[in-house]
Parts: C-alpha cells; sequence; structure tokens
C-alpha cells in the first residue's frame, strides 16, 4: 500500500513535475514532487525488499513481482526527475494605457482564445496606480507607490532616476530570475524617462537583463531610438523596418531561437498600443470605422458631487469634445490589433520549439483608461473603476483552461508570482505583493485572497498658469483645449478599496483644503455616479480610514497580512 500523495513546493524539492497514468499511482495524481516520491517509494522498497511481501511471504532476497514494478516506477521517476530539472519559461506581454471596463479588450479575439481560453481570465485585476512609470515600477518591484518613491512621470517624481536605478531598480523582479540562471530579454516600452540624460541616459542597462532593446522615452510607434544591450539605435518610418510593436515581437523570436536550451526563459514585451499617438499598422487604419467610445455608464455624466477637477468639465461636453475621443477610442482599438498578431506568431514559435506546454504567459497593461467618463474626454490618473481595473489572463502548466476567477488581483502581484513560479523562496524577497499562482492553479499552491487593498496617486501640475486657459489659475496639467484639465497639484488621493463576498465598495481620501471624501457602494452603483459620504454609517467611514491608514504605511509583510477588521 504504497501511495505518493503530491508534496507541492517543499523546502526539500522545488521543481514538480507532470506524471502520466500509471497503476501503480492514482489517476487524479497530476503533480508530483519527484525528490519526496523517490524517497518514499524507496524507504517503502527497502523495507518490502528486507522482510517479503505480507501476502506472499517471501522473505528478503526474492522481491516480489510488485516489489519489482516499484522499483521500476522508481526508477522511471529518477530518470524524468533528471530531465525535468528546468523550472518553467515565462513571457510578459505589457500593454500601454489599455483599459477592461470600456471595452478595450474587444480588439483580442487571438490573445482572448490563445491565453484566456487556453488558462484564466482574472475579472478582478488592479493596478495600485493609474499613471505609467509609478504603475510599471509596482510591476518591476512588486511594491506600493509609497515604497518606490516614484511618484509620476517626470524624473523629478523618481520616473528612471539615479535614486530609482540605485535603490529599488537593483532589487526588482528581473535580478533575481537573473540569479536562477533565467535568460532574460526585454523589449518596448520601459519607463517614461529612461534613456534621457537625468535618467542614466542610453548607456543605462537595468541589472538582470540579458537583451536590452528598451524604447528611450515615452510611447512611439515610428521615429524613435532605442537602448540595445546600452547602444544607440534610431528607427525612422519605415513599417516593415521601424514599426515598435513589430519590431520587439520579430526580435523577440530571434531571441527564442537563439537561447540556449540548457536554461529557462523570460521574456518581457512592452507594447506601444494603445497609448497615443495611436499609429495603427498600415492593414488595420480602416478598422472599426463606425465604432464610436461607448454612452452608457459614467459618459458625460457630471461629477457634481466629486473631487472639484471633476466638477470643472463643461456638461454636457462639447461636440468637438466627443468627436476628438471617439476618434481616440478607434485608433486605439486599431493600434490593439497589432497586439493580438502579436500573442498569436509568440504562442506559434513556443509550439514550434516545443516549448508552449512549459510556458506561462501573462498578458496585462498598467492601467486603464477613460474617453468622456464624467464629461473628462481621454486619459487616466483617475480613482475610478475605468482607469484602474486592468486586463489579466494567464495560461500555462498547471492553470486549467476556460477559468474566470473572481480574485482580488493587483500588478504588484505580478513580482511575486513570476518569482513563485521561478522557484525563489517569496519569503527572501522584500516585495508588498503576493503570488496568485495558488488563485489560477490550487493544486500547485495554497494561498488567501485579500480582503482588501491601497489605490494611490501623487497629483502633478505645472506652477504658472496655462496661457490658454487663464481663469483656471497654476497648479493643474493635462489641458484640453476646451480647458478640461485632467490632473493637478491636489489630485493626490489615496484609497482602499474593498472587495469580497459581502463587501464591493471604495473609500477615498484626498490631500487637497477640502480634505475631500469620496465613497462609493459599487454593488448598488457600478458606475460610481453617487458619492454617498454623508450616507453612510459614520462607524464605517471610521473602519475605512482606518484601513487606509495601515495600507499607506504598510511594508511587505503588512501589507498582506490583513485582518477583516
Amino acid at each position: 500500500n504504497f501511495t505518493a500523495e503530491p508534496v507541492l513546493h517543499s523546502a526539500i524539492c522545488r521543481t514538480s513535475q507532470r506524471v502520466p497514468a500509471h497503476p501503480l499511482f492514482p489517476r487524479k495524481l497530476k503533480y508530483l514532487c519527484v525528490c519526496v516520491c523517490a524517497r518514499r517509494l524507496s524507504s517503502g522498497l527497502m523495507a518490502a525488499w528486507r522482510s517479503g511481501d505480507g501476502a506472499s511471504g517471501r522473505r528478503s532476497g526474492q522481491p516480489s513481482a510488485l516489489t519489482a514494478a516499484l522499483l521500476s516506477a522508481l526508477l522511471t521517476c529518477c530518470v524524468r526527475c533528471v530531465e525535468s530539472d528546468k523550472p518553467s519559461n515565462i513571457i510578459v506581454i505589457l500593454a500601454d494605457d489599455q483599459d477592461v471596463q470600456l471595452g478595450g479588450m474587444t480588439p483580442m479575439k487571438k490573445a482572448k482564445e490563445l491565453i484566456g481560453d487556453a488558462g484564466a481570465t482574472f475579472v478582478n485585476a488592479f493596478t495600485v496606480t493609474p499613471l505609467c512609470c509609478p504603475s510599471r515600477s509596482s510591476i518591476l518591484t512588486g511594491k506600493y507607490p509609497h515604497n518606490h518613491e516614484v511618484r509620476n512621470n517626470s524624473v523629478s517624481g523618481n520616473c528612471s532616476s539615479a535614486l530609482w536605478q540605485k535603490g529599488p531598480e537593483s532589487e526588482a523582479f528581473p535580478v533575481y530570475l537573473n540569479k536562477q540562471k533565467y535568460q532574460t530579454f526585454f523589449a518596448g516600452k520601459y519607463l517614461n524617462q529612461y534613456g534621457m540624460k537625468d535618467g542614466g541616459d542610453i548607456g543605462h542597462v537595468p541589472p538582470g537583463w540579458d537583451q536590452w532593446h528598451a524604447l528611450v522615452g515615452n510611447s512611439k510607434y515610428y521615429n524613435y531610438t532605442l537602448s540595445v544591450n546600452g547602444k544607440e539605435e534610431i528607427h525612422g518610418d519605415s513599417y516593415e523596418k521601424d514599426y515598435l510593436t513589430d519590431l520587439i515581437l520579430n526580435r523577440s523570436l530571434h531571441f527564442l531561437e537563439d537561447r540556449s536550451p540548457q536554461h529557462p526563459f523570460f521574456v518581457m514585451l512592452s507594447a506601444p498600443a494603445p497609448h497615443s499617438p495611436w499609429t495603427a499598422a498600415p492593414q488595420y487604419q480602416q478598422d472599426f470605422s463606425d465604432v464610436k467610445a461607448p454612452r452608457d455608464g459614467s459618459f458625460d455624466k457630471p461629477g457634481k458631487d466629486k473631487h472639484w477637477l471633476l466638477r470643472q468639465p463643461s456638461n454636457p461636453m462639447p461636440n468637438s469634445s466627443i468627436d476628438f475621443l471617439d476618434n481616440a477610442y478607434r485608433k486605439r482599438w486599431q493600434t490593439l490589433l497589432s497586439v493580438d498578431d502579436m500573442v498569436e506568431k509568440l504562442v506559434k514559435k513556443l509550439d514550434n520549439i516545443n516549448q508552449l506546454n512549459n510556458t506561462y504567459i501573462f498578458y496585462t497593461s498598467d492601467n486603464g483608461y477613460h474617453t468622456g467618463q464624467f464629461s473628462l474626454p481621454i486619459d487616466k490618473r483617475q480613482l475610478y473603476e475605468f482607469d484602474i481595473r486592468i486586463p489579466l489572463m494567464v495560461r500555462g502548466p498547471g492553470i486549467k483552461p476556460k477559468q474566470t476567477l473572481q480574485a482580488s488581483v493587483l500588478n504588484i502581484d505580478l513580482a511575486p508570482t513570476i518569482l513563485d513560479i521561478s522557484g525563489i523562496n517569496l519569503s527572501s524577497v522584500n516585495m508588498d505583493g503576493q503570488s496568485f499562482l495558488s488563485q489560477m492553479a490550487p493544486l500547485l499552491r495554497n494561498g488567501t485572497m485579500r480582503p482588501f487593498f491601497l489605490v494611490e496617486y501623487a497629483g502633478e501640475g505645472h506652477p504658472v498658469t496655462d496661457p490658454a486657459c487663464p481663469k483656471l489659475g497654476p497648479g493643474l496639467s493635462e489641458c484640453f483645449p476646451d480647458c478640461v484639465c485632467e490632473d493637478a497639484y491636489n489630485n493626490t488621493y489615496a484609497c482602499v478599496r474593498t472587495l469580497d463576498d459581502k463587501n464591493n465598495l471604495q473609500y477615498c481620501e484626498f490631500a487637497d483644503s477640502e480634505s475631500f471624501v469620496e465613497v462609493y457602494n459599487l454593488t448598488a452603483d457600478p458606475h460610481q455616479l453617487e458619492n454617498i459620504v454623508k450616507k453612510v454609517d459614520p462607524a464605517l467611514l471610521q473602519t475605512m480610514n482606518e484601513r487606509l491608514i495601515k495600507l499607506q504605511s504598510c511594508e511587505g509583510d503588512s501589507c498582506r497580512n490583513l485582518s477583516k477588521k
């Protein structure tokens, strides 16, 4: 009666292996820690060999058929252990400003089929800050912005600054993967100020990357500069040679072809789409010609009970703003078709090199986006669901297909999940996020769901008045021709988002002269149309405030081990 129970992620064995059906193993056994398997079987064999099998009455020196079969299974098990000792490969595809609330995944038919349908789709995935550079810094470090200290997209806001490079970047997850002998490859947009003179210049290659093909500055599709392993590479406007989405794909395919088969690989592709300037590939520039931004929910609704920045847009929006945002919405979709092609070609390549079944593929975005919600034309940066929710799909070993998962997952969870897959002991890593491998592959890990989490943002503004909008005064930024401004110094807020079986709440405090507070019950009001701060029980407000205070000062384990009190 020898049984090999699956012992997963044991301290004495890091590598897991799929074991085919065998008469000696329970058919339900899918994953087996081979080292433990060998120890348990061998100890059973020794006992059987010395004392004989009880049923037959044989004595030592004459192994029974059962014992011989067990020995054969043990040897097979050990051989397979040697053959499959390489950890799984990992690919991350990161879009730029792709929403999920307003139909941003509609163009991604191939990605949804090849990743989502083949694995897990998380319907409650969030960024912890809705802006490019702070969000990407959170992805790389697994930390909330108050811990990696990247506040905005400027060097003065710590985006790719010398302080970032000396501190958080030196502890980003690629550093750990490199120590695990992963072959690492990056291509596309890194951080908004990367490659600038104040941000280390083109020669700076962040630690942990073996192959580096990073865009200098913010997203572009043509006429850009790359840092290729620290060397300047200038590109023009030829679609065949320069279109950035296709270029980073093609270089990743070459990397996969030329890699060493002796070690696992990690690939991160950071596409410019669907970020402005929304330049679609030539073959897609006529697609979605009749598409307009969705008119439901909070589209063109007044923000009368919200923070002052939401109260200043004209309502209803002028036709010029609506035409502008409709055009942006359509072009965003067009650019995403090339990212959809990227997913298809990557999956095909992995299949051709016999690595598809041993590779985890993540698809996500740095933040969401809005087009006309609360009469704000286009941007991110706000605390509402359309800006903080992000797409997240994952396929890979141990992940059952066609899963739709409700667990709350944050972009700070990507780094610890990637390291968990690589075999790193997460207790040795200083990160605020937690691995969500247990949510999508419960046979591989045990885990818990977080009851609430933090969203934080530091507003940006200009010290002088915009000449085009003199009535608005100084301190604003991201202003449109109709003098609708999307950001300001005091658009600085912190929110606690509660999402579990019983509650779907958001509580936000602004750092401004009003000490403004916004509260939403998203079960009753999914579009956040009514700020209910004056209607809710004061005891609830106090509880939410206490949670927020704890989260704003949390670090590492204290960001994860949260009580529901």
